[in-house]
């Protein structure tokens, strides 16, 4: 049996580009297929509710943002647990907290996912709108080839499904939920 793999989209949409990580996993859910499979989750803020997936998985991806204000808006920075909890990290939204604090509990607990932080920095993530600053839309593919790249090192075949879903589709997505088929994560 293979590793079980999971890749999590963290964020609030509603704090523009703080929803980055979410509108990643959504693009990458709905553009390609994994073989084998991995599970994709909408962490959304769920912060400590996301505990158990980082004991019941073996590799554990979080996509998500990082307030950073030594680098530019759309830096991307890919950080183990180790890294990520060395102490260097600005948290600035209750979610960047949650998540460092899920993982320094976690990293005490027997059972725990190998996990990869892959961020990024944000440039706007007080305005209330479900959108993406210029430097992060600048940043999208760039974002997202790095997010493949790493499950693809994890031994997972990534193959482009034919109809894709825009970064604007996506957008719409979480702008304008509902029960209808597509709309939800």
């Amino acid at each position: 049996m293979g590793k079980k793999i999971a890749l999590i989209g963290s964020g609030n949409a509603f704090f523009k580009d703080e929803g980055i990580g979410l509108y990643g996993a959504k693009y990458i859910k709905e553009n390609y297929i994994f073989e084998p499979s991995i599970e994709i989750v909408d962490g959304g803020t769920l912060g400590f509710l996301l505990m158990p997936l980082l004991q019941e998985f073996d590799e554990v991806i979080i996509i998500n943002t990082e307030s950073d204000e030594g680098k530019e808006a759309g830096d991307i920075v890919i950080k183990t647990t180790d890294e990520f909890l060395d102490g260097t990290l600005v948290k600035k939204t209750a979610n960047e907290v949650e998540i460092a604090e899920m993982l320094q509990i976690c990293s005490l607990t027997e059972a725990m996912a190998e996990t990869t932080v892959i961020s990024i920095v944000p440039k706007d993530i007080i305005s209330v709108e479900v959108a993406l600053s210029e430097e992060l839309k600048s940043a999208w593919r760039r974002y997202i080839d790095v997010t493949l790249e790493k499950i693809k090192a994890l031994g997972v075949g990534v193959k482009k499904k034919e109809e894709e879903f825009t970064l604007e589709e996506i957008l719409d997505i979480f702008a304008n939920p509902s029960i209808e088929f597509k709309k939800g994560f």
